[in-house]
């Protein structure tokens, strides 16, 4: 998947693990850890964006 424009977290601080998100295939996320990028997952923005709600506001899973 060369190629791409892979944007690091805003939250990432020097020296350590980095998530990665790129724009794939239209309508898909894609995204790497800074430890493993041959690891990509892909999902869709609207997946995504629950996901990303939780983690802002720090509330659990549903699960």
């Amino acid at each position: 998947m060369s190629g791409l424009h892979w944007q690091k977290s805003s939250y990432c601080e020097a020296g350590s693990t980095c998530i990665h998100l790129a724009v794939g295939a239209p309508g898909a996320v894609l995204l790497r850890e800074s430890e493993t990028p041959d690891v990509i997952l892909a999902t869709t923005p609207a997946a995504l964006r629950p996901l990303l709600t939780r983690l802002k506001t720090g509330t659990p899973s549903a699960s």
